[in-house]
């Protein structure tokens, strides 16, 4: 998961009873397997005193940064989210190193087209 960030702050109360979300994250990114897979990835932990609500803020290796609400979110959707997002950055620099266009447009008469059918090989060779 860290692979495809470059910081994570995450910000909480440890009095409020709504940053279990932030701790369960917390836990996530100090994983041996998550430190491993980008240790440049800064996480920052800032303990808040006031009543604002835990958040987590999360910088992609690309500069794009997106906040999440951990009171109405849970850890594993974030998590999942930035797997969905650091997938479509890698696909983003393969078309980009392989000197194609991004984003792909598809053109609107091939949408159209019908595709050839496809049957397995074993359905094949049954004949």
């Amino acid at each position: 998961m860290l692979k495809f960030l470059s910081r994570v702050r995450i910000e909480f109360n440890a009095l409020d009873p709504r940053t279990a979300s932030c701790l369960e994250f917390l836990a996530q990114c100090n994983a041996t397997k998550a430190k491993e897979s980008n240790p440049g990835c800064a996480v920052q932990v800032k303990r808040r005193t006031d009543d604002e609500p835990p958040k987590i803020t999360v910088t992609f290796v690309n500069g794009v940064e997106e906040v999440f609400d951990a009171t109405a979110t849970p850890a594993q959707s974030i998590r999942t989210m930035i797997l969905e997002k650091g997938q479509m950055l890698e696909t983003e620099q393969m078309f980009r190193d392989a000197g194609e266009a991004w984003p792909v447009l598809i053109p609107a008469e091939e949408l159209t087209q019908p595709s050839p059918g496809t049957k397995p090989r074993k359905a094949e060779e049954k004949k």
